[in-house]
């Protein structure tokens, strides 16, 4: 054959496979999910996550200091609470379990980047993100709610906030509050494109919030619609993204790009509890090699556009990039 141009010729060896390679990716890059509970020296298995655990404050110091040691450098923190009541009251309060967390978290090991989820869903009563109108969510007083909790936790020690809700405003609202107390440097990571999924059945089970009636689909994105996310994620830089995270990572990788193309701010993706339980499964049936899989899902999320990758792997894809095996 007369073949002037062979793509073949740069994949001949390992070596030439990676220096021409077009994703690169670094433990830096890698933000781990992980569940803070009342009481003392408690660490539990999460049933349908195999590996994950929920800590008690005094426990959290052992699997920091396994992320520091891997390389990852962020931690997204969530909160059981003990009480729970309908108006969320102890994701605001100011010794609530994510506050209390942070400032031991802060001291133990503080050379971690820490970041806070901020929703109500774990601390009402009902399960659903915020005050109730009837059986729907009441937009702009939760709006007030949450951007108390986000200031609580900063004034904690949070390093940046994370609101997961999908309330309208809220971005601009959390923007406005820690703005007016003297925390202009403090980045907000908004949940902008976050679709109503059923890839979230095990994070439900692992934060006790599963909605007691209905569902969240009047506040959550319809994952039939991609315009609406731009538009959601677009909105979100005007009141004042520093990060715009798309959710969940892997079916909703079209997202990814489409985000990445319009916005500039850097894009985060959250592969979530059910995308790890999925993996976990076929893996305990030897169906998968785990290592490659997640390696896969790790850079198809990466190739796609996103800068950070938020993960419960992220203490085992960062001791694959340092042994070489993904990268």
């Amino acid at each position: 054959m007369d073949l002037l141009y062979r793509p073949r010729r740069l994949r001949g060896s390992a070596v030439l496979r990676k220096m021409v390679r077009e994703t690169r990716m670094d433990p830096s890059s890698l933000m781990y999910p992980m569940f803070v509970m009342e009481g003392e020296n408690k660490k539990e298995e999460i049933p349908s996550m195999p590996g994950q655990y929920r800590y008690s404050i005094d426990r959290m110091p052992e699997i920091l200091n396994e992320l520091a040691d891997a390389g990852v450098s962020s931690v997204m923190l969530f909160g059981i609470p003990d009480k729970k009541d309908e108006k969320g009251s102890e994701a605001y309060n100011p010794d609530g379990i994510v506050q209390r967390a942070l400032r031991a978290a802060k001291k133990e090991v503080p050379d971690l980047f820490y970041v806070t989820d901020v929703c109500m869903c774990e601390y009402t009563s009902h399960g659903h993100c915020g005050l109730l109108k009837g059986k729907d969510v009441d937009n702009d007083p939760t709006v007030e709610l949450l951007a108390q909790t986000a200031l609580s936790h900063v004034q904690a020690g949070a390093d940046m906030v994370a609101p997961s809700d999908m309330m309208d405003g809220r971005v601009l609202g959390i923007r406005t509050k820690l703005d007016e107390n003297g925390f202009s440097e403090i980045p907000v990571m908004s949940y902008a494109v976050k679709y109503a999924s059923a890839f979230y059945g095990p994070f439900r089970e692992a934060a006790d919030s599963a909605p007691s009636f209905g569902d969240r689909k009047t506040y959550q994105m319809d994952f039939h619609n991609s315009r609406e996310g731009i538009k959601e994620a677009l909105a979100d830089v005007e009141e004042g993204a520093d990060i715009i995270m798309v959710k969940p990572a892997m079916s909703f990788l079209d997202m990814v790009t489409k985000v990445h193309d319009v916005v500039d701010v850097p894009v985060a993706a959250y592969s979530v509890s059910g995308e790890y339980a999925m993996v976990k499964a076929a893996a305990s049936k030897g169906w998968i090699d785990e290592d490659r899989i997640v390696g896969e899902m790790a850079t198809s999320t990466f190739r796609a556009g996103a800068q950070i990758y938020i993960t419960y792997y992220a203490e085992r894809i960062a001791r694959l990039m340092r042994d070489g095996v993904i990268g």
